[in-house]
């Protein structure tokens, strides 16, 4: 097998065939997926190796000191020919990893051949493609979290080792002094804690990154930019902790934790910097100085590393592995993102070329993964992007009374469910229907009060005096018409799907991106529904994690219908599954973070499908979209429970809320039967956006939530076809 080495005497760095580890008890025999680059403690290593002997001395005093002791006991001759001998050997590189597991030692049951794990050790988690792993130092990696994001599990294990060692509490604030890669977990953690977090690097891109990911406010320690946002914060108190992981040899960060602490504030030593303690700055402070000592208790103890004695929980909560697995968890949950910490990802082949440019700078990166030979390991969990929204907003100008409207399509949903709420609106024209069939625009001219019919296109899309399109076409269409409007300058109110593929979506947030228009509504009707909004409204704020319950009873289609088209018009789900996850993640407040879907088979058009979305704050979303149930049975029913609550939705009849402190029979509140058809929203969502025309003001729902939830609704196809959970990436 090969097997990334290094020798520090000549600094050589190289790809090493060595003979494959046995898999001794104890143990698992792990063929690597991804291995992390870690671009402080291993540059700094490769650094010393180039460096002259006198260097290399300056750089570790603590061996030389030592050498002398050697020198002292078995006379210099002896010491000389030991010290050249251990640096003249090649030694091993790489700590951080994940990859599948090909081989159980005995004594290990609670993993399997084929596993997927996450691995950490500066002997066991190497850049080899395959290592034996010791008990304790590797965790089984959560479903649907992808391999290249479990590989960062030890760094992640570190800095939560760190964070754990400056005991944050809710409304602390904490000062992160180096944001590399260390650093940016840091921020994240603390954030994920109810920390807010200032960031002091001298590097504007990463003082960028961590602004993304979660700092209030980040600076050059070397500004009075930091020193002005601890102030604000803190009301000139200064910060609960300060989290040293820099490196190098300056004194500076150090002096600056001591100057913006409070008093009796905690300074946690993360990484490996200068510690020149500022003896009256420290003193008069009475200042907390805490070691943090890699990846957590366990860590350098042979009896619990090599032998996997473990240390009781009620003793020693976090050990080395229980921070490891509570690190993945995070990342699964999506409580911690390290996707935008990838600066790069380079076969493993390439290696020592790898190395080389990161030590001379042109390679400039946070982290770096190794990707390993695809055949030889688990295939990746699925992955669906949500792209970002990048658009230069053109001020949005208020539309002239009435708002002029046109309609691209005619058919059933359109003539039903949208114009007859519009046709009798004040404040709105009908200005233009366009359809590819004459009849079918004249029909709907006479019937709604169309000024014109047409079937250009073009003439409508250039016509000034529209101020809005309505896209109600086949679903195949909407991504290509909604990209024309907004080239256009229109606002648009697209029914769903707004998108069939990743490339669809795609196609249409680059049309936002280029025109700076980004005035879209996409038909997800049901979070507008009165009924809904008032139980949501009485459920109240939640403070738990939820389960939701959504049952559509979809029912089955008619022979030829065009839903059936699957080739050219997507799934039925892909069709009309995003009224269901869009109405979830409204009731959730917040947009899933990954989907797991499975499905029945033999029936026309597709089974029934069960889709499991997971939330960032550990919420869960059940879908069951079934087509086999009798059509007597209503079509949607919702149970909402969190924090002894149950909100209960009948098919946009009746809600109910039962609460477990209320009396008769815990039922605390029930709506009145409507007394007309069900309201599914339509009304309002079409009143909302009209306003949002008419004033300029913002559109219903964020675009950053109508894209969440089509990467959703395409996800769960991924999932399908896949087999696994799929995550759903987020770019940042």
């Amino acid at each position: 097998m090969k097997q990334v080495v290094q020798n520090y005497k000549s600094g050589e760095l190289t790809v090493l065939d060595v003979p494959v580890p046995g898999c001794k008890p104890g143990g698992v025999l792990v063929r690597s997926a991804y291995s992390l680059i870690s671009t402080g403690t291993e540059l700094m290593k490769v650094s010393e190796a180039g460096m002259s002997m006198l260097g290399k001395a300056r750089s570790r005093p603590d061996q030389v000191a030592k050498v002398m002791q050697s020198v002292a006991t078995n006379g210099l001759p002896a010491t000389y020919r030991k010290v050249m001998g251990k640096l003249d050997s090649y030694t091993p590189l790489g700590y951080s990893l994940c990859g599948v597991v090909e081989q159980v030692g005995t004594g290990i049951d609670e993993v399997k051949v084929g596993d997927l794990v996450a691995c950490a050790g500066n002997e066991h988690a190497l850049h080899a493609e395959l290592n034996w792993v010791p008990k304790n130092l590797y965790t089984p990696v959560p479903d649907g979290l992808a391999p290249r994001h479990a590989a960062f599990g030890t760094v992640g294990s570190i800095a939560l080792q760190g964070v754990r060692r400056g005991e944050p509490q809710l409304g602390d604030v904490a000062l992160v002094i180096g944001l590399g890669l260390i650093g940016q977990l840091v921020v994240q953690l603390l954030a994920a804690s109810g920390v807010r977090v200032v960031g002091a690097d001298p590097d504007p891109e990463r003082c960028e990154l961590a602004a993304r990911l979660g700092a209030a406010t980040c600076g050059d320690p070397a500004s009075a930019a930091v020193e002005a946002a601890v102030a604000e914060l803190t009301g000139g108190h200064g910060v609960d902790q300060v989290y040293l992981a820099a490196g190098g040899g300056s004194n500076q960060p150090v002096e600056l934790a001591a100057r913006l602490s409070r008093d009796r504030g905690r300074v946690v030593d993360i990484g490996k910097c200068r510690l020149d303690l500022p003896w009256n700055a420290y003193y008069e402070k009475e200042l907390d100085v805490r070691f943090s000592r890699s990846y957590g208790p366990g860590r350098y103890d042979p009896e619990y590393e090599l032998e996997g004695r473990d240390y009781p929980i009620g003793y020693v909560r976090w050990t080395e592995r229980r921070n490891l697995a509570c690190f993945l968890d995070l990342l699964a949950r999506g409580r911690v993102d390290v996707e935008p910490l990838v600066s790069h990802i380079a076969d493993f082949d390439d290696a020592v070329e790898t190395y080389q440019r990161l030590k001379e700078g042109e390679l400039k990166a946070v982290a770096v993964l190794f990707r390993y030979p695809q055949q030889a390991v688990e295939a990746e969990a699925p992955v669906v992007a949500v792209p970002p929204v990048n658009v230069k907003r053109s001020p949005a100008r208020p539309a002239k009374t009435p708002v002029r409207l046109a309609f691209v399509g005619a058919g059933n949903y359109a003539t039903s469910m949208l114009l007859p709420h519009l046709a009798q609106r004040d404040g709105v024209e009908l200005s233009t229907v366009v359809t590819t069939t004459a009849l079918s625009a004249a029909n709907a001219q006479r019937k709604f009060g169309f000024a014109e019919a047409t079937t250009d296109l073009d003439a409508v899309l250039g016509d000034k005096s529209i101020d809005a399109v309505f896209v109600v076409t086949r679903h195949s269409s909407h991504a290509e018409l909604t990209r024309r409007a907004l080239l256009a300058g229109k606002a648009v109110f697209v029914e769903k799907p707004l998108a069939l593929t990743e490339d669809e979506l795609a196609g249409v947030l680059a049309a936002v991106e280029e025109s700076g228009n980004d005035r879209l509504q996409v038909g997800f009707n049901r979070r507008f529904a009165p009924l809904l909004q008032e139980a949501g409204k009485r459920f109240g704020t939640r403070t738990g994690p939820a389960s939701l319950r959504y049952l559509v009873n979809a029912g089955r289609l008619q022979h030829g219908s065009w839903y059936l088209q699957q080739g050219t018009e997507g799934s039925r789900f892909a069709g009309e599954g995003g009224h269901f996850i869009d109405t979830a993640s409204w009731l959730l407040g917040a947009d899933p973070v990954s989907v797991y879907a499975v499905t029945t088979s033999g029936t026309e058009g597709g089974g029934d499908i069960q889709a499991v979305l997971r939330y960032p704050d550990g919420s869960t979303a059940t879908i069951s979209y079934v087509t086999t149930g009798p059509a007597g049975f209503p079509k949607e029913t919702l149970d909402l429970v969190a924090d002894g609550k149950v909100l209960r939705l009948d098919d946009f009849v009746r809600a109910s809320l039962y609460f477990e402190k209320s009396t008769a029979g815990h039922k605390r509140w029930v709506s009145s039967r409507l007394p007309k058809a069900r309201d599914k929203g339509q009304e309002a969502e079409l009143a909302a956006f009209i306003r949002a025309v008419r004033t300029g003001g913002p559109m219903p729902v964020p675009l950053e939530s109508l894209v969440a939830t089509t990467a959703a609704t395409l996800a769960v196809q991924a999932g399908l076809v896949g087999g696994a959970p799929v995550t759903l990436a987020r770019a940042r």
